[in-house]
C-alpha cells in the first residue's frame, strides 16, 4: 500500500474510533507496513489534526500502548462555530408564541449536531466517562453526537415507563420553571454502580429537569462528572437549581413585540 493511501485509511480508522488505543502493531499488521513506518505515519497525521484543529493523537507508551485519537476543537474553531450558531439564533423568525425559540432545524441537522457534539467531548474527553444521559426527546440527538466522540453509549431518561425495558426506578420531581411534580424513570439495567456520567441536554431554564436526572443518578450510585446544555435562558426572576454546568450559547432576550433575539456565547469559554 502507498503511503498516501495508508495514511488515509489509517486517519479514517482514528477519526471512526476515538478514544480507543490503537496498538502500532495492529496497524503495521492491518496495512502491511513496519512499525517504524507506521510511527512516521501517526506523527504526520498527529501533526495535522492539531493543524486543523480537531485534535490530537495521544501516545501510551509500554507493551500494551499505542495510540488513541483525542478530540479538541481548538479556540479558533470553537469560537468561530459558536459566533455562527448564536447569529442563526438571533433569526427574528424563530420566535414562538410564548417567546419560544424555534431551534429544531438545528437540533435536525446532522452537521450541526456533530460539530456541537464534538464540542462538548472536547471539554469532557479528560473526565473518563463511562456513558452519556439525556432525558427523551429533544437532547436525544445531541446526546448521541457526543458519545459517538466520546465513544461511550448513550442512556436515555424518559418520562414514562417502557414495557421493553424491564424494571424501572422511578423519582418525582419539581420543574423549575413550572414548579410543577413531574415523574422520570430509568431502566434498572442501564448503569452500573459507581459508573462516570455526562448529562446533555439541549435546553436548560432553571435546571430543574437537569437536577431531576442528578437526583434519579444518585439511585444509581452514579458520578455525575459533567453537564451539557447547548442553550441556556437568561430569567433574572427564577432561582437557577444548577450551577456546575457547559452551556454553548446563552438566551438573553427574547422580545416577541420588537421582533428582537439576543443571544450570547455561553460560558464554555469560562
Amino acid at each position: 500500500m502507498k503511503r498516501s493511501d495508508r495514511l488515509i485509511a489509517m486517519t479514517n480508522y482514528l477519526v471512526e474510533h476515538p478514544m480507543e488505543l490503537v496498538s502500532l502493531p495492529f496497524f503495521s499488521e492491518t496495512y502491511g507496513a513496519a512499525k517504524s513506518s507506521i510511527s512516521e505515519d501517526l506523527s504526520i497525521v498527529n501533526r495535522m489534526f492539531k493543524t486543523e484543529g480537531i485534535g490530537y493523537l495521544e501516545s501510551v507508551s509500554g507493551a500494551a500502548g499505542g495510540v488513541k485519537y483525542m478530540p479538541k476543537v481548538s479556540l479558533r474553531n470553537s469560537e468561530a462555530f459558536i459566533d455562527k450558531l448564536c447569529m442563526q439564533l438571533e433569526d427574528p423568525d424563530r420566535i414562538l408564541p410564548g417567546g419560544y425559540l424555534f431551534m429544531s432545524d438545528i437540533l435536525g441537522t446532522p452537521g450541526t449536531i456533530r460539530d456541537i457534539g464534538r464540542l462538548f467531548a472536547s471539554r469532557f474527553a479528560d473526565l473518563n466517562i463511562d456513558s452519556i444521559v439525556t432525558v427523551a426527546t429533544k437532547g436525544i440527538p445531541l446526546a448521541y453526537a457526543v458519545a459517538s466522540f466520546l465513544n461511550v453509549p448513550v442512556v436515555i431518561v424518559r418520562r414514562d415507563p417502557k414495557v421493553t425495558e424491564g424494571s424501572t426506578v422511578s423519582i418525582n420531581y419539581v420543574s423549575g420553571s413550572s414548579k410543577k411534580i413531574q415523574t422520570m424513570v430509568l431502566s434498572k439495567r442501564s448503569l452500573q454502580p459507581g459508573e462516570n456520567v455526562c448529562i446533555i441536554d439541549d435546553f436548560m431554564k432553571a435546571g430543574g429537569t437537569i437536577n431531576g436526572m442528578k437526583s434519579l443518578l444518585k439511585e444509581f450510585d452514579a458520578n455525575v462528572k459533567a453537564i451539557g446544555v447547548l442553550a441556556e435562558a437568561e430569567d433574572e426572576e427564577e432561582d437557577r437549581v444548577v450551577d456546575d454546568y457547559i452551556s454553548l450559547v446563552q438566551i438573553k432576550n427574547v422580545d416577541s413585540s420588537s421582533k428582537e433575539i439576543e443571544v450570547i456565547k455561553g460560558n464554555y469559554f469560562n
